[in-house]
């Protein structure tokens, strides 16, 4: 993305209907253990001497024969932890022709501006596997400004390798508040030694994964069809131009390519966290409001 406006852009490309149904979706996440004055019911108790009147809940007290007062929990606002892979894979091309760095970019401000719309807070913790840099939560426009600069700033051709263990094991042990924790990393991600760090996480919060799809380098058609060297941007293989587009390649590489996504969804429902993944970032905003009603839908 251009040094923009960040926020500014997602809200240039959310439709008010889509992001009134994204943010509905992000209600009643957290709560907080005090009780008070709030929208959600929590119990009925016998009124005590001190209590606000205004509290009692008279039809229930007419059929108690006693005062009996509702209360309520009190709402208290959300925590977002972006968790980013700025591994060296994330320089690869998506299926849209985008870099993967771009959709993921795209991603990380779609839920900085769903947050700032919400007055909740977010916090990052990117890294490989030689950075980490972690940002604690903040709710203002400057603050998510930042967050998604420096997030930007991490995504190099020269960047480290992946290695999405470092960050979710410092969310495990940085964040006691339960908090709404967003995975932005490849499809080849989470893998299965990451397992583990994701039952302890979702022990104390809630996980959510979007993965951004790989371009198939030997596609038939489409932007990887074009006649030029294709090169792993995490290794020294090369693909001559003249293996691109056979449609047997292309068969053999699709089929590999979609049991890879099955093995990574299967373990991914094992430990019970909900992913999505996208192809660029036109399908960013529809994807992510299907994610969240699939997770709201599990918390039930």
């Amino acid at each position: 993305m251009p040094d923009v406006s960040r926020l500014a852009q997602v809200r240039a490309r959310l439709d008010l209907p889509v992001a009134r149904r994204a943010s509905g979706l992000l209600e009643g996440r957290h709560r907080s253990v005090f009780k008070g004055h709030g929208q959600d019911f929590d119990d009925l108790h016998l009124y005590a001497p001190g209590e606000d009147v205004g509290d009692i809940d008279w039809k229930s007290s007419a059929r108690a024969g006693i005062p009996v007062v509702r209360r309520f929990v009190r709402e208290s606002n959300l925590n977002l932890v972006l968790v980013v892979d700025t591994g060296r894979p994330m320089g690869a091309t998506a299926p849209s022709g985008e870099t993967k760095a771009e959709v993921a970019s795209f991603c990380c401000a779609l839920v900085a501006y769903l947050a700032r719309d919400r007055g909740d807070r977010v916090a990052l913790v990117a890294g490989d596997a030689r950075r980490l840099v972690q940002l604690p939560p903040r709710a203002s426009t400057q603050d998510l400004e930042v967050l998604l600069s420096t997030v930007e700033g991490m995504w190099r051709p020269d960047a480290p390798p992946s290695d999405l263990a470092r960050p979710l094991d410092r969310v495990l042990t940085a964040f006691r508040r339960r908090s709404l924790v967003v995975v932005v990393t490849d499809e080849a991600r989470p893998a299965a030694e990451h397992d583990q760090l994701l039952r302890s996480l979702r022990v104390r919060h809630e996980v959510m994964v979007v993965q951004v799809a790989d371009l198939s380098p030997v596609a038939v058609g489409g932007p990887a069809a074009s006649h030029r060297e294709v090169e792993d941007v995490d290794g020294a293989l090369r693909l001559p131009a003249f293996l691109r587009g056979r449609a047997g390649l292309a068969e053999a590489a699709a089929t590999a390519r979609a049991q890879r996504r099955a093995e990574v969804a299967d373990r991914l429902r094992q430990v019970q966290v909900e992913a999505v993944l996208v192809d660029g970032t036109g399908d960013v905003v529809q994807r992510f409001v299907e994610l969240l009603g699939r997770q709201k839908r599990a918390r039930r």
